[in-house]
């Protein structure tokens, strides 16, 4: 209901800009968004929809600069540019918020979420916005949505050979971001995990620095892992979001008018996003097998689930020890 009252201002509010010369504010609000995706990723593509949608909105009294493929920020770089105010939105994640909102880190966690529709009903409806409004006041930082960015697989080089139980990812150098909560992911798979920028796994898994990585598949086929890789692991292990998110000083300088607009423009940027990488993921497992790779399309995913559970109790304790249990279970009867 609070939602539709915004809609109706919203629509009051275009209708006036019109038919007569009300700004959205006394100056004009240009936005910076930083993302370390590459060109062709469905969230690169939608930070385009969103900076068209605001700028025609607001009668482009709200405009955004952008930036991708890491040419402002590192991965790492980011969330401490956009907490301390020198960069205004970029992408995130709960295993990054983890480290300031230890909970969270069971969002990214390994089988939280069944799919696509149990993660976008959570994450974008009322838990997910209590949850945002958490992050917001203890990071300075404030997550507007949830963008599907994939069900993410794992995806090995031809030396691991084939992988269909965790027990087979034993000491296999495993790319991960360098979070604490995605290090406890790659334990959680079985692998050795392996810190490692973004920007470097393409050469890492070329050169054998690394023995794999996990990616959605649209992920995967966007930075070209497949040509340096030989198999992928439909495990399904994690219903993957990026979190769009804003420096909060600069989200509580807006006028209410121009955070609708905002929000607006985010949930189209958040509808494309998900369209094309759910249209992207039923076709590319067929384009994988015809650049050659091995697609294992039977994992024992139950193997993996129970596998994780200990990790996370015992080689991760000091990620789990903080999960919000409660809200867990409110997350797991969002099921359908």
């Amino acid at each position: 209901m609070k939602f539709r009252k915004l809609e109706i201002i919203l629509v009051v509010f275009v209708l006036v800009l019109a038919f007569s010369c009300v700004t959205v504010s006394a100056a004009d609000v240009k936005l910076t968004w930083s993302s370390i995706s590459v060109p062709d990723d469905a969230h690169t593509k939608a930070m385009q929809v969103f900076k068209e949608e605001v700028e025609n909105l607001s009668d482009g009294k709200i405009s955004a600069d952008l930036f991708i493929a890491g040419q402002l920020y590192t991965q790492e770089g980011e969330l401490a540019a956009c907490r301390e105010g020198s960069l205004d939105i970029a992408y995130f994640s709960a295993s990054w918020f983890a480290e300031f909102v230890p909970y969270v880190s069971m969002i990214g966690a390994v089988y939280t979420f069944s799919g696509f529709g149990h993660m976008d009903r959570v994450l974008n409806g009322e838990i997910g916005e209590a949850i945002f409004e958490d992050i917001a006041q203890k990071t300075g930082v404030r997550p507007l949505g949830a963008f599907y960015l994939g069900t993410r697989q794992l995806n090995l080089v031809e030396k691991v050979g084939e992988v269909r139980t965790p027990e087979d990812m034993k000491g296999v150098k495993l790319r991960t971001p360098g979070s604490p909560a995605w290090i406890a992911l790659g334990k959680a798979l079985g692998g050795n995990p392996t810190p490692m920028s973004f920007g470097e796994v393409y050469m890492g898994l070329k050169t054998g620095a690394i023995e794999g990585q996990d990616n959605p598949l649209p992920t995967d086929k966007n930075a070209k892992f497949y040509e340096v890789t030989k198999y992928i692991v439909l495990t399904d292990h994690v219903v993957n979001s990026v979190w769009p998110s804003i420096n909060e000083k600069k989200w509580q300088s807006f006028s209410d008018i121009e955070k609708l607009v905002i929000r607006k423009a985010i949930a189209k940027a958040r509808d494309f996003c998900a369209e094309t990488n759910l249209k992207a993921e039923s076709e590319l497992v067929d384009f994988f097998r015809g650049e050659g790779l091995i697609v294992i399309e039977d994992p024992d995913k139950e193997a993996f689930a129970e596998y994780a559970k200990w990790s996370y109790q015992n080689e991760s304790e000091d990620i789990s020890k903080d999960w919000d249990m409660d809200l867990y279970e409110k997350i797991q009867a969002e099921k359908r």
